[in-house]
């Protein structure tokens, strides 16, 4: 049985025996075992543990971030499914198996350096190009489709209002990407935004 640990940092990590825990880590084995040490946690520390799997390649990478969860039930839920991605070290010999043993919040950590490496990369254009998974991706994404998007449908994606999103077309997409951005309006006379190919 796997055993998962959890630090003050919030960093996740699994481990095959018991004994390899380092001390002053709280431990858990099983969703009930979760739910009983986040009795004692605050709300945000469990979205904090929660956003430190999301867009992680081999944990979370499909799963996006929240600013909340409903309850704190389906908060240890989720999380306890998340962690069962983590993989214990395959040797309990050395303490530098311990240190090897891959944890969600060095991977977290990781994710964002990636992101900047690749944001740092210019297209054949010399724009950058956005994070997954952030709201400069999610907007592209829209406006990329056929038929383009609605400033509705960039609202409610984003959670923005209706000038932020202008403003974000007009800086940070066509002054500072330099993608051609569409504005026309359709049938029922409403403004549609599109990158034009």
């Amino acid at each position: 049985m796997r055993l998962f640990a959890i630090d003050a940092d919030n960093t996740l990590t699994a481990f095959p025996a018991a004994e390899q825990i380092p001390e002053g880590q709280e431990q858990f084995a099983s969703e009930k075992d979760l739910a009983k040490l986040a009795a004692d946690w605050p709300t945000d520390r469990l979205v904090q543990i929660w956003n430190s799997f999301a867009g992680v390649a081999g944990i979370g990478s499909d799963l996006k971030p929240v600013k909340k969860f409903t309850d704190r039930k389906t908060a240890v839920a989720r999380i306890w499914k998340a962690v069962q991605k983590l993989d214990a070290p395959a040797t309990s010999e050395t303490a530098a198996a311990t240190e090897t043993a891959p944890t969600a919040h060095q991977a977290a950590k990781g994710a964002p350096k990636k992101a900047k490496a690749s944001k740092a990369a210019m297209p054949k254009a010399g724009a950058p190009v956005p994070r997954e998974f952030s709201k400069k991706a999610i907007v592209i994404d829209l406006l990329k489709r056929p038929k383009g998007a609605t400033l509705q449908d960039i609202m409610k994606a984003t959670d923005w209002q209706a000038h932020s999103v202008r403003g974000f077309i007009s800086e940070s997409l066509t002054k500072k990407m330099g993608l051609k951005v569409e504005s026309s309006k359709n049938d029922a006379n409403v403004r549609i935004y599109r990158i034009a190919n």
